[in-house]
């Protein structure tokens, strides 16, 4: 009998080796495949999250439209153990509107005044406040070489629009507002909006925005309680029901007696206010799975019955 040679054994180790290298290729190739599936699946999975999620914040929209009550608890929606929606419905008008500070080039001194006392109230120093308050009239004002005294010069690099805001987030763009705009909430008592919210809210107006109206604190602070009723918090089920007028928009007589003015005190905000106006800010939060998706309208109750006209749209 034939011993094996040594050629025939290294023969043999060297096709062994082979082979071992050529299933190692291949397992790495079969991992290497396993794992580009999962992520696309992972990623197919997240991306069917985020679909489910916008469709959530649409719905949650859509309902918000349809009862157009703050109060509503169709306004939360939960479909299946991942998926729902939550909205909160609250007065736009009564934040400052800022393109109401000179309409047609006419300033609204009362408006600018307010403003300036807001500003003021969070914690802006004087020399600011009148370089903000220049740039920003220079700014909306549509008279084109109009220059206030604190406001820089037109330059190259600075060009005022001389028109209307068109979002809150302009302000970023005006000399003076940088350091304002880049804190936390900086926007949450403006808006911008055309055509309506002609006057602040009272039904909604912040507790700034109140202050702000030379109203004293302490009774900023007892009428806030009795408007957010026990919870404390605007637009629920137990916030206190003022009285309705018979103008639409005309404030309740309870209001100047929970504010704690007199008559005469009454009368020098009486025109620059309003109540229960029909203006909402919507925010629709949709979820699915670990994924959200907001949307954001601006939208106003329509009359007689009709279906409520939405002035912007955007997702956050």
């Amino acid at each position: 009998m034939k011993r094996p040679s040594a050629n025939s054994k290294s023969n043999v180790g060297a096709a062994l080796m082979l082979s071992l290298w050529a299933l190692f290729l291949l397992s790495a190739m079969i991992i290497a495949w396993a794992l580009d599936i999962d992520s696309r699946l992972a990623f197919s999975g997240h991306a069917n999250h985020v679909l489910e999620a916008e469709a959530m914040a649409s719905s949650g929209a859509d309902v918000a439209l349809a009862v157009f009550k703050p109060d509503s608890p169709n306004l939360h929606g939960k479909m299946g153990d991942r998926e729902g929606y939550d909205v909160q419905m609250t007065g736009e008008c009564g934040r400052l509107n800022l393109n109401l500070l000179a309409p047609g080039g006419v300033e609204n001194q009362a408006l600018v005044e307010i403003l300036r006392r807001y500003l003021n109230l969070k914690g802006v120093e004087l020399n600011d406040l009148d370089t903000m308050i220049d740039s920003l009239l220079d700014w909306v004002s549509p008279t084109k070489g109009l220059h206030h005294l604190n406001a820089p010069p037109e330059s190259d690099d600075y060009h005022p629009s001389h028109a209307a805001l068109t979002s809150v987030d302009e302000l970023k763009k005006i000399y003076g507002w940088g350091e304002f705009t880049s804190k936390p909430g900086w926007d949450e008592d403006f808006t911008v909006i055309i055509g309506n919210c002609q006057q602040i809210d009272l039904a909604w107006a912040s507790r700034d925005v109140l202050r702000a109206l030379g109203i004293g604190d302490d009774l900023v602070d007892r009428f806030l309680q009795l408007r957010r009723g026990p919870d404390g918090i605007d637009g629920t089920a137990d916030d206190f029901q003022f009285t309705k007028s018979a103008t639409t928009g005309s404030v309740p007589p309870e209001i100047q007696t929970a504010l704690g003015l007199k008559p005469e005190q009454f009368q020098q905000i009486q025109n620059l206010v309003t109540f229960n106006s029909p203006v909402f800010r919507i925010v629709s939060v949709g979820k699915s799975g670990d994924v959200t998706r907001s949307v954001q309208m601006i939208a106003s109750q329509g009359g007689l019955g009709g279906r409520p006209a939405v002035m912007s749209w955007k997702e956050l």
